[in-house]
């Protein structure tokens, strides 16, 4: 590790907050610099402060800790990022013997200086208990390598030397703050602390004495670690093998499977899914077949803190030959061992601590599977990235820390007393769970008004969203506006020709490696061509149910398999039309293609329901669309139905209008509804029509 710290860099940000204390925007530089550096903090971990006098309200001077927000990520905070605590009140708590949890909270939360800022990071009384002005604590691998030896303590003197003050384990909180005073007061010199399992603090009075501490320490331990492990591997060089790269769909039945195998069931009947991250470098590969690849997953998190991202034990995969059966009984074997083991010893640890736990899902997050590297598991992608990111580091980390010696895990109990502590688990947001969360859908024809609808209502619904078309612009302008509006976190896209049965299957492989898999197909891909079926040309005819027919049996068949795999169910939501039961003139080609898309569906309906897929239908009407994305059927249609009525495009919309039942404008968010109303699994429904159209009599479902 090298210091970044640049002195006009430092003047830049510092002159970015003119009304924020210069101290305060030195810690949120130097704060930056440290979770920019994945080997040190990870999503929220790590935290950092600085001690400010600032007058209060009445203009008296106070002495106020600024310390890191719990669970805000360092490499992109804010001066808002941090939270103000008076300093002296949380000071007096160290002679006590003992806090409880509740108490400790309580405490932070009635000493803010400002109500609306978020809950002060866990490490916040150790931070207080200090003497020093600014405060560093990361989870530097390095440092977490050395303590993870047998001999980590004796590893630690001679890595750090003298100024590094050695801790054992220790529950953040109280107990760690105390401890962390008595070793400063008995090591005042001290430049730094080590807590085994648990990282580094670095102390300084000046933001860039802390930073640069951390950075030289944790150098040092590197350079001790690279030259204790080289003097081992003197004698032969040890040439990698190579790793032959698989194909999407290869990873496209192992992400189906595992989500699907680890899908929880609750007591309404329904369930939650995952999603999945994949990360196959050739390293991780590799990784996945040494022979101690099993007890890579059984030896434990790094550092407690990453308990609650990862659990404390991954799931191996040692076997993914063979057919789909094969491949999910074998999956569903290791999921179901996992859980027995995890419920086996949550029992065990509440019995012990007498605690009232409220027991967590029993789920891996977190598989290593055999040929094919790392596979996790999050409710939100962005829980299922940082299980990744912490699964690829310590994978690293471990393996770097056998070459020096024994790795010895943390021991359990501490880990169990993270996983479940009330200061940790408010860094997940267990309460909030939208009406889709965890459902993957895919929408082909999504770059039109019909599909941007569609999709907009599924991301206010909390799904993943696939977007799918074969135009790559529309397609394009479609992803700008709805990750404008929700972000990308949930999003995807993918250029796919509907009428080509392998494209489809090969973007769905590329959706399943990326997302887990689909539970939710919704085929709205169409064309449509104006001619009398006398003026009707053959070739153009087989185009319009190559798209609206052909394409949507390709999309309903390619999903088949997944939703097998998986084993969740499932729903396929087909955007039909209010032509099928109220054809008009001059529109053959695309009502005929409609009609046999309509009963497609409703065979289909009849054949997916044992595997618990739900098939249903939506048939809009008069879907305009607007100037940013219009209607590329009405764009098509439009101008010969306003010749014909002398209308202009206003009154034309206005015309459609009037002649429905109920006198409204229909949109393509009311058909984004019915498909999140389908998808939501509120009734058991499947082969049902809902007419989107504002009442049509002609169209009524018959």
């Amino acid at each position: 590790m090298k210091s970044l710290y640049n002195e006009k860099e430092a003047k830049r940000i510092a002159a970015q907050y003119p009304g924020v204390p210069p101290e305060l925007a030195l810690r949120v530089y130097t704060s930056r610099l440290l979770g920019e550096d994945p080997s040190l903090v990870l999503h929220g971990g790590g935290n950092t402060s600085v001690k400010i006098c600032s007058p209060d309200i009445t203009g008296e001077k106070q002495e106020v800790l600024f310390v890191k927000g719990s669970g805000i990520d360092l490499a992109g905070i804010e001066p808002a990022g941090f939270v103000g605590v008076e300093l002296e009140p949380l000071r007096r708590l160290a002679i006590l013997d003992s806090l409880s949890d509740e108490e400790m909270e309580n405490q932070l939360q009635i000493h803010k200086i400002s109500a609306r800022s978020p809950n002060p990071s866990v490490e916040a009384l150790l931070h207080a208990f200090l003497p020093h002005r600014f405060i560093d604590h990361t989870h530097a691998e390095a440092v977490l390598i050395l303590t993870a030896q047998p001999g980590g303590e004796g590893m630690v003197k001679e890595a750090l030397g003298i100024k590094a003050v050695f801790l054992p384990y220790c529950r953040p909180g109280l107990p760690l703050a105390k401890a962390a005073l008595g070793a400063y007061e008995r090591n005042p010199q001290a430049e730094a602390l080590v807590v085994a399992g648990h990282g580094i603090f670095t102390l300084g009075d000046e933001a860039r004495t802390a930073y640069e501490r951390m950075a030289a320490f944790v150098r040092r331990a590197e350079g001790f670690i690279r030259r204790k492990t080289q003097e081992r591997e003197k004698g032969g060089v040890r040439r990698e093998p190579p790793v032959q790269k698989k194909a999407d769909s290869f990873y496209a039945r192992l992400t189906q499977t595992i989500r699907g195998a680890a899908a929880i069931k609750t007591e309404d009947g329904g369930g939650r899914r995952f999603y999945t991250e994949v990360r196959s470098e050739p390293e991780l590969i590799r990784a996945s077949l040494l022979p101690e690849a099993a007890d890579l997953c059984a030896s434990g998190v790094l550092t407690p803190d990453h308990a609650i991202r990862t659990k404390n034990k991954w799931a191996f995969v040692s076997r993914v030959e063979g057919d789909d059966a094969s491949l999910k009984a074998e999956i569903v074997r290791v999921v179901r061992e996992y859980e027995e083991e995890y419920d086996r010893a949550f029992a065990a640890q509440a019995k012990v601590r007498g605690a009232s736990w409220k027991k967590l899902d029993s789920n891996p997050r977190v598989f290593l599977v055999a040929g094919a590297g790392l596979i996790t598991l999050g409710f939100t992608p962005r829980e299922a990235r940082v299980a990744a990111d912490i699964a690829e580091r310590t994978v690293r980390a471990k393996i770097l820390s056998r070459k020096l010696g024994p790795y010895e895990p943390i021991a359990e109990e501490h880990i169990w007393d993270m996983e479940y502590w009330g200061p940790q688990l408010k860094k997940l947001d267990l309460e909030t769970r939208p009406l889709l969360q965890g459902q993957v859908a895919v929408v082909t024809g999504a770059g039109g008004a019909i599909g941007l609808g569609i999709a907009d209502r599924l991301l206010a619904a909390g799904a993943a969203v696939a977007l799918g078309d074969i135009a790559e612009k529309s397609l394009e302008k479609v992803y700008a506006l709805l990750a404008g509006k929700y972000g990308r976190d949930r999003l995807e896209k993918e250029l796919f020709d509907v009428t080509r049965y392998e494209s489809v299957e090969q973007a769905f492989a590329r959706i399943s490696r990326r997302l887990g898999g689909i539970d939710l197909l919704v085929p709205n891909a169409g064309i449509a061509h104006v001619a009398k079926v006398e003026d009707l040309d053959s070739e153009k005819f087989r185009k319009v149910i190559d798209v609206n027919l052909i394409g949507t049996f390709h999309a309903i068949k390619a999903c088949i398999p997944v939703f097998r795999r998986q084993g969740t169910g499932g729903n396929i939501v087909v955007v039909s039309s209010k032509n099928v039961f109220d054809p008009g003139a001059s529109f053959g080609a695309y009502s005929a293609s409609k009609a046999g898309a309509h009963q497609l569906s409703k065979i289909a309906a009849l054949e997916l329901a044992d595997l618990g897929v739900r098939v249903n239908l939506v048939n809009p009407d008069a879907i305009f669309g607007d100037k940013e994305v219009p209607s590329k059927l009405w764009e098509l249609v439009g101008p010969e139905r306003m010749k014909s009525r002398g209308l202009d495009p206003e009154g034309l919309k206005e015309y459609y209008c009037q002649r429905n039942l109920l006198k409204v404008r229909v949109t393509a968010e009311h058909v984004g509804n019915a498909v999140v109303f389908f998808a939501s699994g509120l009734t058991p429904t499947t082969g049902a029509t809902l007419p989107i159209d504002g009442g049509i009599p002609a169209a009524f479902p018959r």
